[in-house]
């Protein structure tokens, strides 16, 4: 049985010309090899950090983070977030939520796993399942004079090296600064308004 073959038409000066199909096959071939190298490779990791003051005690605000419902509260309706754990969701090291969330206004599916958890301090959550390669999450709390200090400290990696270059700044970098603008004021009005 032989292979299709693909007659090369002479051009002038003893050169040959590629017939459309073989240019079509090779054009996919390398961006189909772009692709599978893209996952190959160490993706770039990126880091976003945030930092809020909050006029409260450590158990509200402790506490008050510590509901993922109130993930709904402080994320742009425009997300569409939802979480489909049965609630309450009890947040302790091993705790495992799902929800959905949209994604450049593409619904997806996520699930992290709350990976550290020690009660007025900190919690860590990381992606199990979801839309990037990597995602790890801190959220900290520290008691200062007058209230506490909320960080925020994310670091996260995109699945498809070949395009982050473009999607990152252009779409995730700003989304996550649209998402914490958001979050910050929400918080600043609940908590401000505690007094």
């Amino acid at each position: 049985m032989s292979g299709v073959q693909f007659p090369l038409e002479p051009l002038s000066k003893g050169g040959y010309q590629m017939d459309l199909i073989q240019v079509i096959l090779l054009t996919g071939l390398m961006l189909f090899l772009v692709l599978i190298l893209s996952f190959l490779r160490k993706p770039k990791v990126y880091t976003f950090k945030k930092e809020q003051f909050v006029s409260s005690d450590m158990d509200t605000v402790f506490d008050f983070f510590s509901r993922p419902e109130n993930l709904e509260k402080i994320t742009p309706p425009a997300m569409g977030f939802h979480i489909m754990t049965p609630k309450p969701v009890e947040m302790k090291a091993g705790a495992i939520i799902d929800y959905t969330v949209n994604i450049m206004g593409i619904p997806a599916r996520w699930r992290t796993m709350i990976t550290a958890y020690k009660k007025n301090e900190f919690f860590v959550d990381e992606q199990l399942k979801g839309p990037y390669s990597y995602w790890h999450h801190k959220h900290s709390f520290e008691a200062v004079e007058g209230g506490i200090n909320i960080v925020d400290e994310i670091t996260y990696a995109l699945p498809l090296e070949a395009f982050r270059s473009i999607v990152h700044p252009l779409f995730i970098k700003p989304q996550l600064r649209k998402i914490f603008s958001f979050r910050f004021q929400i918080i600043q009005d609940n908590f401000n308004h505690k007094k």
